[in-house]
């Protein structure tokens, strides 16, 4: 009498088809993966805490710009820095400008164009100067020539306007009442007269110059790409994850193929009855 064979699974055929993913090159694949995966995460979580930092600064900025004007001296202090708080601040103060004492701010473009913005200390009547950008110029390529300027307004001026950080760095250096950024701890020590921490953007000024300038250009207070490069980094990460759990299974799935053609049997499969 014959038997009929059956199929008999290994139990060492399962083993040997995760076993794999013990081997030095699955190791290290694996950690590579974790490490990129962790990476991306973090580049998320940067790019969401960016967005959150400058949604809180929008927000101080958008306030700040809607207040009333207030005097300047209850802002800004002779030789103290500017609170990031009170940055586009509107402060208003009366006093006389100092044009021969005007600073050029050179390598200033407005839509591709190139031109300076102007400095001019105005003396307040409460005794310190005060620097006030006073607008944009179009000069074209005029390098190192100094510029033909209009002339601020004459005798007493009361002037508005946005109070500002100071610019830091070696584009702050003052040379020949020409920079690059303003900061009134570089213009200051060229001035004879005490300066306030800080400057304002012009807003408006009474009387009005007789050549106004370009006025300055309000903060941009959009939020920017970190939202959508956030979610960028975090599919990264995903993906990395996802990637080597596809990898694992088609191993695991070209591992399958030879077992299924070529079944092992077990001795009773080839016995045969008498």
């Amino acid at each position: 009498m014959l038997t009929r064979p059956s199929l008999c699974v290994n139990p060492t055929v399962t083993v040997d088809r995760v076993r794999f993913l013990l081997s030095r090159r699955w190791i290290v694949f694996f950690g590579v993966v974790v490490v990129l995966a962790y990476l991306a995460f973090r580049l998320g979580e940067w790019q969401f805490d960016r967005l959150e930092s400058r949604e809180q600064r929008n927000a101080v900025t958008e306030r700040n710009m809607a207040a009333e004007p207030v005097p300047v001296e209850t802002v800004l202090a002779v030789d103290a820095p500017v609170d990031a708080h009170d940055e586009w601040r509107r402060v208003t103060t009366t006093g006389d400008y100092a044009e021969d004492e005007s600073v050029i701010v050179r390598y200033q473009t407005r839509d591709g164009q190139s031109g300076v913005d102007v400095v001019t200390p105005l003396v307040t009547d409460e005794g310190p100067a005060l620097l006030v950008n006073r607008g944009w110029l179009a000069t074209g390529n005029v390098g190192t020539t100094t510029p033909d300027v209009p002339a601020a307004p004459s005798g007493e001026v009361t002037v508005t306007g946005w109070v500002r950080v100071d610019a830091t760095g070696d584009s702050a250096q003052v040379a020949d009442q020409s920079t690059r950024a303003i900061s009134s701890r570089t213009i200051g020590p060229t001035l004879p007269f005490p300066v306030y921490g800080g400057f304002v953007e012009l807003d408006t000024e009474t009387p009005p110059p007789a050549e106004p300038l370009v006025k300055v250009e309000t903060p941009d207070l959009g939020e920017g790409p970190h939202f959508f490069y956030g979610l960028q980094w975090w599919f990264f990460a995903a993906l990395a994850l996802f990637g080597f759990g596809y990898l694992v299974w088609d191993e695991r799935r070209k591992m399958r193929r030879p077992s299924a053609r070529k079944p092992e049997r077990t001795p009773e499969h080839t016995s045969q009855s008498s």
